[in-house]
């Protein structure tokens, strides 16, 4: 026998070397840009225009006597410390969601000249009468008090239009099914909201059950067939907020298709799944019977599915397959599975004849992820239907949602429609890969060491927050480089095929490995973290491959090189607080140049009625290279220096939310630096929360993973060195299961 291979694992257990710390922030009073005279009579005219429109509505278009208006903010008061709550809990108005806009404001604070930026438009609701009333009280506002300052904050005051409410293009004539979406949350939205909305529709001669519908945020989105003719109508029921054709269901068939590639023989692997303790679930297609792959996937259909249809069982299959075996190479003997799979079969007839089908399917998805809980979850379905910066979809916000409660790794495949009209945005990612608590998966087109994204594989960016879409790219096949799967025929036979669905699965299947190897001593969000972490680099636009390609083999993710550590930390943070982070060096520092690649990932709620304000979590981080350092004797703590941003410290809200990436739940970043330049380096990390846009302190400690690698080229013996220093709390993480070594 020969000798064993040495392997520097994963470092884990970097939760032991942080710590909480005091950092003082806060600046000076903020300057307006209008006085509290000029504020009034500005919006003086705008609230008695809005009122009068308010007033002309038919009381049977306003349940429980409610309307809605909206607020826009001026862009200089968009963080959450200016929300004017005093000034809705005075008028008797209730925020109920907002949406990002751009504006060019009628003026800017210390008489710079105005220009077009990123603000926020509130939506309030609140009876005719508590809008008449803020109309009377304006005149008796007293300047100095808080309702007076938030009143400063707002750049107008207006009704909404119907035109406002009515999304994409609705047909002139002919019955169409529409998808409504409702200010309104579940109990309300029960007792109240809805039956209003059934006795208006029959006013408008539409009898409506309703029966499809979700909640989700503060909104209510529900199916609802109706006559095209009646759109504006429908829109005019104050608490609708959008009104759009229901969109198709995708479902992402192979992106090409290829010919003059013969059918080659397949062997199964004679083995059981690695590990069958992890919890896969698959939604998809189906699974045709007694297929040869049902020894490692279990096939599930779910009452009142239809009858299952040839192609979608052929895509399932070769998800199926994906996530089994990865992309199959025909020179080698298939891979052992990392664990089974349960298929649910949630798709039946055409798409195009049933326009109820989106909910349908979305309706079987949830109901199954109720039923049973998952440690990973794979979506390559999903409305055809790019992504809005304005607008959250019932899926993205219904499966968000959820996986931000669960302990679940989901990967969405973002698209097929890379090579849409791109002044259109047609080529942008679709719904639900603007999950933020997902990981949305796009294709490269080759395995190989030159790769770039796949054609048609969708870009980015996705909405800010989760700007980052896709979050990776993971070979997906290519015309002259097809993905092989195991074909739904009853022959055991490859088929070639390609597109964004064999790459969501393929990515999920690595997710799967690792956990397979490390059981729980890695956690599922800190399996997302190390994906992202170990992507490629490359020249290429983060739009088209988000953080990079996805690591090749389980091996460049959990074993090190002699001059590299990687460190993986598993903690939660208290809002408002800050932890220190160090990153473990040798003894003796670094003598060389040495390279620091940092991704923090943390799950959290979100609020969809808010898409602008879109997550209720968000972490700074400061990054301080050397403790010795400080600019001036005042300071607590040492220089900080640029890491995850352009931005250092300090900048508004529109840059830090452009920049910064305040509220952005996954950070990366790859810097070098001079050995000389870093002493007990550190990450300070500052839970932010928020709530519907507006400052919140939650109960809950929010769950993070950070992952650091450290890489010395000078220093032969990194790895061994580090783990010599912090023998007592970094431990390397052994396998279950012995990690393949490539030879």
């Amino acid at each position: 026998m020969g000798a064993m291979v040495k392997q520097n694992f994963l470092l884990g257990r970097g939760e032991r070397l942080t710590q909480d710390v005091v950092v003082r922030s806060g600046g000076g009073p903020k300057i307006a840009p209008y006085t509290f005279q000029q504020a009034r009579s500005r919006l003086a005219p705008m609230l008695d225009d809005t009122v009068s429109q308010i007033r002309a509505l038919p009381d049977q278009a306003c349940p429980q006597g409610q309307a809605v208006a909206a607020v826009v903010m001026n862009p200089e008061f968009i963080a959450k410390s200016y929300f004017p709550s005093e000034l809705f809990r005075q008028t008797g108005l209730t925020p109920v969601g907002s949406k990002p806009r751009r504006i060019t404001p009628a003026q800017r604070s210390k008489g710079r000249p105005p220009e077009e930026a990123l603000t926020t438009e509130l939506f309030v609701m609140g009876t005719k009468q508590a809008f008449a009333n803020w109309q009377s009280s304006m005149g008796r506002l007293v300047e100095g008090t808080q309702v007076a300052k938030d009143l400063m904050t707002l750049e107008a005051i207006k009704a909404q239009s119907v035109a406002d409410k009515i999304k994409g293009i609705i047909p002139a004539r002919g019955d169409s099914v529409f998808e409504v979406v409702l200010h309104t949350e579940g109990m309300d939205g029960e007792r109240a909201m809805l039956p209003e909305f059934r006795s208006y529709l029959r006013g408008l001669g539409v009898n409506a059950r309703l029966d499809h519908r979700f909640y989700a945020g503060g909104l209510c989105f529900v199916e609802l067939e109706a006559p095209a003719a009646l759109a504006e109508s429908i829109a005019l029921f104050s608490i609708v907020r959008a009104v759009r054709q229901m969109p198709e269901l995708r479902v992402l068939q192979p992106a090409f298709r290829t010919s003059g590639i013969p059918s080659v023989a397949v062997e199964l692997p004679p083995v059981a799944a690695m590990d069958p303790s992890i919890n896969v679930a698959i939604f998809d297609g189906g699974l045709p019977p007694s297929h040869p792959l049902s020894a490692w996937a279990t096939p599930y259909e779910i009452i009142g599915t239809g009858p299952a249809v040839g192609d979608f069982l052929n895509h399932g299959t070769g998800v199926t397959s994906a996530f089994l075996f990865g992309s199959i190479d025909p020179s080698k003997s298939l891979p052992q599975p990392y664990s089974n799979v349960d298929h649910y079969r949630v798709l039946d007839g055409d798409p195009s004849q049933n326009l109820h089908e989106l909910y349908e399917v979305l309706g079987r998805i949830t109901s199954a992820l109720d039923q049973k809980h998952y440690d990973f979850v794979n979506l390559s379905i999903g409305p055809s239907l790019t992504i809005e910066d304005d607008d959250v979809h019932a899926w993205t916000a219904v499966l968000d949602g959820r996986f931000a409660r669960t302990d679940t790794l989901a990967a969405v495949a973002v698209g097929n429609n890379g090579e849409g009209d791109e002044e259109l945005s047609l080529n942008r990612v679709q719904v639900p890969s603007d999950c933020v608590n997902a990981l949305a998966v796009g294709a490269a087109d080759s395995p190989g060491e030159t790769w770039a994204r796949a054609p048609y594989s969708s870009v980015g960016p996705g909405r800010s927050p989760g700007l980052m879409k896709p979050d990776l790219v993971q070979f997906g096949g290519s015309l002259q480089r097809p993905f092989l799967v195991v074909g739904g025929g009853n022959k055991l036979a490859l088929e070639a095929t390609g597109g964004t669905s064999f790459a969501a699965p393929s990515t999920l299947r690595l997710g799967a490995g690792i956990r397979a190897h490390f059981g729980n001593s890695i956690g599922l969000l800190a399996v997302r973290t190390l994906l992202i972490h170990s992507t490629e680099a490359s020249d290429h636009p983060h739009r088209e491959i988000g953080w990079g390609r996805v690591a090749q083999t389980l091996e460049d993710i959990v074993v090190c090189d002699d001059d590299t550590i990687r460190v993986i930390y598993q903690g939660d943070i208290s809002p408002t607080k800050y932890i220190r982070a160090p990153i473990p060096l040798p003894e003796g520092g670094i003598t060389g140049n040495a390279e620091i690649t940092a991704t923090l990932s943390y799950k959290c709620l979100t609020d969809p009625h808010h898409p602008g304000n879109y997550t209720r979590a968000g972490l700074d981080v400061t990054f301080r290279p050397h403790d010795g350092k400080f600019k001036s004797d005042e300071q607590l703590h040492a220089d900080s220096k640029s890491f995850f941003s352009s931005v250092r410290t300090g900048g508004d809200e529109e840059e830090l939310r452009r920049d910064a990436w305040k509220w952005e739940n996954c950070l990366h970043a790859t810097r070098k630096f001079r050995g000389a330049s870093l002493q007990n380096p550190c990450f300070d990390i500052h839970y932010n929360a928020r709530l519907e846009g507006r400052n919140f302190t939650p109960a809950e400690k929010l769950p993070y993973a950070l992952a650091v690698t450290v890489r010395a080229k000078g220093i032969a013996d990194f790895y061994d060195q580090v783990v010599r220093k912090y023998a007592t709390q970094l431990e390397p993480l052994r396998p279950v299961i012995e990690i393949p070594v490539r030879t």
